[in-house]
C-alpha cells in the first residue's frame, strides 16, 4: 500500500494486505486511519462494519491505526472513537457517559476496549512501599473491575467490554530487595491476572498479553512512558490490536470451518512424486521433526471440531499410502474429511471441496508453501483465507496459529462432532446413490426433526448459528449469547432451536427460529438452517409446525421478513413457496404476511416433534 486508498477502492484493501510483511502494516494503518468510516459506507453499503470505543488510563493515540489496519486485514472496517485521557473509570462506571452513548447509537458489532496497564497500581503504591502495598491496590482494581463489568452487562446490551492481563514490569519487583517479598509480589500479580481471565460472562472478553510478551515483545519504553503517558508500547498495542480484530471477526458472522492443506514440503518435507515414500521428510531428522510438530497442532485442532482437507498435485495412490502406512505420520486418512490428490488446478479443486461439505468458499483457511499456488487462491477464491508458509518449516506453526481463524467465544459440543457429521455425510451420499429418486431416498433416510424452546445450555449454539449460518439465514441478523439469554427472557420472545437425526446419526442442534408477539400478530424475526441439511424438506416442516401453533393461539397473523445478502439468494423465495402473499419487496429484501387460512401440508418423510411454551404437539 504506497498511499492513503480512497472510499472507493476500499474493496482492494484486504487483498493489498494479505500482501505485506507485518514490518509494513504500521504504515499502512496510518494510511487506513485517515479514510472516513462514512464515506467508505456510501461507497460500499454492504461493507461489514464494526463500532470500536477506546478507553484507558495511558495515551492510547497509537492504537487507531493499528485497529484500523488490523480490522481491515479481515475485511471489516473500524469505526474508532478515543476517549479522553484517564477516562476508563468514569466511562464504565457512568451509564450516562460517552461510552454508553456511543455504543447505543452503534450499527452492528460494537465494542469498549479498556486498555489496562501496570501504571493503574504503580501510580497508587505509596512511597516507600512493601508487597502488601501493591497486594492491596491489586485486589482493589480487580474488585473495581468486577464492579465496572457489572455496570457494562447492565447497560451496554449487545456490546462487548474487552479487557487484558497486566504486564508486570521488572522496574516494580527490581524495588523490593527482599526475595520472599518480591516473590509474594509476582505471586500476587499473576494472581490478579488470573482473576482477570477467569471472568465468566458473555459480555466481556479478556485479552492475554502474556502470549505476545512471551514472544518478545516490549512492553514498555520508559521514555514513552514518563514523557507521553504511553505506558504500552506500540508493538504491544499492535499485538493487542489483532487480538481485537480477531474478537471483531467472530462478531460480524462469516466463521472458518475447513483447514485445507498442501502435503508437499507443508505436510512434510520433500516431493512424494520425486522422492517416494521412503524419501519424504517426517517424524526424524531436524526437518522431520518440525514437520512432525506442525503434524500435531493440526491435529490438535481438529480434535476441536476443525475440518481437515487436503489438496496436493501428486498422484492418489502414493499418498494414500503415505497417509495410510507410513510409520513417521501423525496425521491419519481418517483425520480428514476429504484429500484430493490430482494435478487439476488447487483453486478448482478448493471450489469444489466447498460444493461436496455444502460450504462457502469463505469458510475455508488454505495452507501452502508455494507463493504460485497462494497466489492462484487469492486472486481465483478471494473468500478464502491463505495462510503463507515459507520453506523453514519450524515457522509453519507460527503461520498458521497468527491468525486464530478458528477461534470461537465457546467451543459447543456440535463443534467437537462437526467432523465426524461431516464423514457421516459420505454414508449419506453412497445411501442416496442407491435410490432411482430424491423422494425415496428421503422416505428411507428416516430424519427426526425436534423443534424446542433454548435451554441456557444452549445460548452459544443458537448464538453460534446466527453468527456462522449464512446461506439459509433469512436477516442475516447476528445474536451475541447474551443477546439470545435476553431474548430467551423476553416474555414476548421466542428462541426456538432446530434440531435433527436421521438414520445415519445425530446432526445435532442445526437450526433456530427467533419469533416475538404483538397483540394478534406473531412475527419470524429470523429463522436459521445449517447449510448440512439443506434439501430434506426440514425447514417447510418447522415452519409448518409454527405456522399450526400460530393458528391454534388466537394469533392473527404471521409476519416475516427477508433481508438480501451476498450469500443468502437461495432462499429469496422460501416464504412465498410457504405460501406467504409479498407485502413489499425491493432491492434490500422482502416483507411477507401469511392470513393462517391455510397452512402449509406436512411433510410425510420427516417425524417433527415441536414444543412452543410447554405444550408438545
Amino acid at each position: 500500500m504506497t498511499g492513503l486508498p480512497s472510499a472507493a477502492e476500499w474493496p482492494s484493501v484486504r487483498g493489498s494486505l494479505a500482501e505485506l510483511p507485518d514490518d509494513e502494516l504500521p504504515r499502512a494503518g496510518r494510511f487506513l486511519a485517515r479514510l472516513d468510516p462514512a464515506e467508505v459506507l456510501a461507497a460500499h453499503p454492504a461493507t461489514p462494519f464494526v463500532s470500536l470505543y477506546v478507553t484507558g488510563h495511558g495515551t492510547l493515540a497509537a492504537l487507531r491505526p493499528a485497529l484500523s489496519v488490523e480490522l481491515a486485514r479481515h475485511g471489516l472496517l473500524a469505526g474508532i472513537t478515543l476517549a479522553d485521557f484517564d477516562a476508563w473509570v468514569r466511562d464504565l462506571a457512568d451509564p450516562d457517559s460517552d461510552l454508553y452513548t456511543t455504543l447505543a447509537k452503534a450499527e452492528g458489532p460494537a465494542f469498549a476496549l479498556a486498555v489496562l496497564d501496570p501504571e493503574i497500581v504503580a501510580a497508587e503504591l505509596p512511597a516507600p512501599w512493601r508487597a502488601d502495598d501493591a497486594i492491596r491496590v491489586l485486589d482493589a482494581k480487580v474488585a473495581l473491575l468486577e464492579k465496572l463489568t457489572e455496570t457494562f452487562a447492565a447497560t451496554a446490551r449487545g456490546a462487548t467490554l474487552v479487557l487484558n492481563t497486566l504486564p508486570m514490569p521488572r522496574e516494580l519487583t527490581a524495588q523490593l530487595l527482599d526475595r520472599r517479598e518480591r516473590a509474594a509480589f509476582g505471586a500476587a500479580w499473576r494472581e490478579a491476572n488470573a482473576r482477570l481471565l477467569r471472568f465468566d460472562r458473555p459480555e466481556v472478553a479478556v485479552v492475554d498479553l502474556d502470549p505476545l510478551l512471551a514472544e518478545g515483545v516490549r512492553a514498555r519504553d520508559p521514555r514513552q512512558s514518563v514523557y507521553a503517558k504511553a505506558h504500552l508500547t506500540d508493538d504491544l498495542l499492535a499485538g493487542y490490536a489483532r487480538e481485537v480484530a480477531h474478537l471483531a471477526r467472530q462478531a460480524t458472522g462469516p466463521a472458518k470451518k475447513v483447514l485445507v492443506l498442501d502435503l508437499d514440503e507443508t505436510v512434510w518435507g520433500g516431493v512424494l512424486g520425486e522422492a517416494g515414500p521412503e524419501g519424504i521428510e517426517v517424524a526424524e531428522g531436524y526437518r522431520g521433526e518440525a514437520f512432525t510438530r506442525f503434524q500435531r497442532v493440526v491435529r490438535q485442532l481438529g480434535s476441536q471440531g476443525v475440518l481437515l482437507a487436503a489438496v496436493s498435485k501428486n498422484d492418489p495412490e502414493p499418498v494414500a499410502g503415505v497417509l495410510r502406512d507410513h510409520p513417521g505420520m501423525t496425521l491419519r486418512e481418517g483425520d480428514f474429511v476429504q484429500v484430493r490428490a490430482n494435478w487439476r488446478p488447487k483453486h478448482d479443486n478448493l471450489a469444489e471441496l466447498a460444493a461436496d461439505l455444502n460450504l462457502g468458499a469463505d469458510s475455508f483457511v488454505f495452507a501452502d508453501d508455494s507463493s504460485f499456488e497462494r497466489g492462484l487462491v487469492r486472486r481465483e477464491l478471494p473468500g478464502v483465507a491463505v495462510v503463507d508458509l515459507t520453506g523453514e518449516p519450524a515457522l509453519h506453526v507460527a503461520a498458521l496459529l497468527r491468525d486464530g481463524w478458528f477461534d470461537v467465544p465457546r467451543l459447543t459440543s456440535e463443534d467437537l462432532a462437526r467432523p465426524s457429521r461431516y464423514r457421516e455425510e459420505g454414508d449419506r451420499r453412497s445411501f442416496l446413490e442407491s435410490f432411482d429418486s430424491l423422494d425415496g431416498y428421503l422416505a428411507e433416510l428416516g430424519i427426526e426433526v425436534t423443534l424446542a424452546p433454548a435451554a441456557p445450555a444452549q445460548f452459544d449454539r443458537v448464538s453460534q448459528i446466527t453468527l456462522r449460518t449464512n446461506q439459509f439465514n433469512l436477516t442475516a441478523h447476528r445474536l451475541s449469547p447474551a443477546e439470545v439469554r435476553d431474548l430467551a427472557g423476553d416474555s414476548g420472545a421466542q428462541v426456538l432451536t432446530i434440531a435433527s437425526a436421521d438414520r445415519f446419526g445425530e446432526h445435532g442442534l442445526v437450526g433456530a427460529v427467533l419469533l416475538s408477539r404483538d397483540g394478534g400478530v406473531l412475527r419470524v424475526d429470523n429463522f436459521l438452517l445449517s447449510c448440512r441439511v439443506f434439501g430434506r424438506g426440514i425447514e417447510h416442516a418447522v415452519l409448518g409446525a409454527v405456522l399450526a401453533d400460530a393458528r391454534g393461539a388466537a394469533v392473527r397473523e404471521v409476519r416475516a421478513s427477508y433481508r438480501r445478502t451476498a450469500k443468502n439468494g437461495k432462499v429469496a423465495g422460501f416464504y412465498p413457496g410457504a405460501g406467504f402473499a409479498t407485502v413489499h419487496a425491493d432491492e434490500a429484501g422482502a416483507e411477507f404476511r401469511h392470513d393462517l387460512t391455510r397452512p402449509p401440508e406436512p411433510v410425510p418423510h420427516i417425524r417433527l416433534s415441536a414444543e412452543f411454551g410447554g405444550q408438545e404437539s
